[in-house]
């Protein structure tokens, strides 16, 4: 049986694509495994999925300082020697990885071991941690245009991001239920008081009482930031809106439960595709796969990228880059007011199938089936020796 291992982790954006390939990679037979950090989210998310996980000392090269600068490389070189010996058991016939820190010893090790990778860069410069690893790389997959100037020559490839495909097929009527919001809140027609659920992504007028609902994704570890600027305002939105808050682990707030058109969530997983379904319009971070989630559910967003004290700058122009395609609003942490965050909430609702129809228009790739015929060709490749 052919073997891949899948690796990447420190955030579920290095995750996510690696779990869209698991139904494409098992229908052509692969056997697959995954190597991560001892205690990243990966490690929950993949053995979610019934993959064997290997967990593997990591470090981190940080852009402040940090007492474990001294330490991570020793947990790096570590790492590698770890993922050399787990390479030698699995004896895979190829590499994907999705970058993050812990993916660096992995591919390091795959090139020791003579072991074809294929590296995927989902925002639109390289991160560090894929940087280091290209010279291990076979091929560098990515998702913006824009990107192919900033990877290695001859092995480039525009694929797109991977996206599960669970997302595409979220049910509203059993997103409300997880809210407990009323019948007419959301994407959905209310005739003759029955409720008939409209498909993913359908853009209903709401009628009487109804309100439409805003989705707030803070990215898997939540933002404070944005959690603070939402309740901030709260009051005024829920005159509008409805709103699930996806606040991240540690940021529920007490004082809000039981708030009427309210709901917040540390993390959901199995029940998103539902909650997606529901929502008109979303405030999110811009982290690549996020935003690539968004375009492919044609969801109105207000992006609010991390500020370039806090990041290399990548999400900053993700944002730029879809609001300039007409798929997004963009608001700058650092110097929006809460008036005019308010008025941008306003905006995208107000203006939504603007972009929802620049978003019907655009290219988007077959992400899944392209990288799938890049891993079969090297795999074959590899097997005539």
């Amino acid at each position: 049986m052919k073997k891949i291992v899948l690796t990447g982790g420190g955030t579920a954006g290095h995750v996510t694509p690696n779990i869209a390939l698991l139904p494409s990679l098992r229908e052509a037979g692969y056997e697959i495994s995954y190597i991560g950090s001892y205690d990243g989210i990966e490690k929950q998310l993949i053995e979610a999925e019934g993959i064997p996980y290997y967990g593997i000392s990591s470090g981190k090269l940080r852009r402040y300082f940090d007492l474990k600068n001294f330490t991570d490389p020793f947990r790096v070189q570590h790492g590698y020697h770890q993922a050399l010996i787990l390479l030698g058991k699995i004896k895979p016939d190829i590499i994907f990885s999705k970058g993050g820190f812990v993916s660096v010893p992995v591919v390091g090790a795959a090139r020791a071991r003579r072991i074809p990778v294929i590296i995927h860069e989902s925002d639109m410069t390289p991160g560090l941690a894929n940087k280091l690893a290209f010279p291990s790389a076979t091929r560098v997959c990515c998702n913006f245009p824009e990107t192919m100037q900033y990877l290695p020559a001859g092995k480039a490839v525009l694929t797109g991001c991977p996206i599960r495909s669970e997302l595409l097929s979220g049910d509203p009527e059993k997103g409300r239920m997880k809210c407990h919001f009323s019948a007419n809140t959301g994407a959905v027609r209310v005739n003759a008081g029955n409720v008939q659920v409209e498909p993913a992504g359908s853009r209903i007028e709401p009628q009487g009482s109804a309100k439409p609902v805003l989705l707030i994704i803070g990215g898997s570890q939540g933002s404070v930031a944005v959690n603070t600027l939402v309740r901030r305002n709260l009051p005024a939105i829920l005159e509008k809106f409805c709103v699930i808050h996806l606040c991240g682990k540690g940021n529920l707030d007490p004082a809000l439960e039981g708030t009427e058109g309210y709901v917040q969530f540390e993390y959901i997983r199995e029940e998103l595709p539902d909650l997606f379904a529901l929502a008109d319009i979303v405030i999110s971070r811009a982290g690549a796969n996020a935003i690539c989630e968004l375009q492919a559910l044609r969801k109105p967003s207000l992006l609010i990228p991390l500020p370039l004290s806090a990041s290399r700058g990548d999400q900053v122009l993700n944002a730029k880059s879809f609001k300039e395609q007409g798929f997004s609003e963009m608001l700058e942490e650092e110097t929006m007011t809460d008036e005019v965050f308010l008025q941008t909430i306003d905006k995208l609702w107000r203006e939504r199938d603007s972009y929802i129809d620049a978003m019907n228009q655009s290219k988007t790739s077959d992400a899944i089936g392209t990288i799938m015929r890049l891993i079969t060709e090297i795999t074959a490749s590899k097997a005539k020796g």
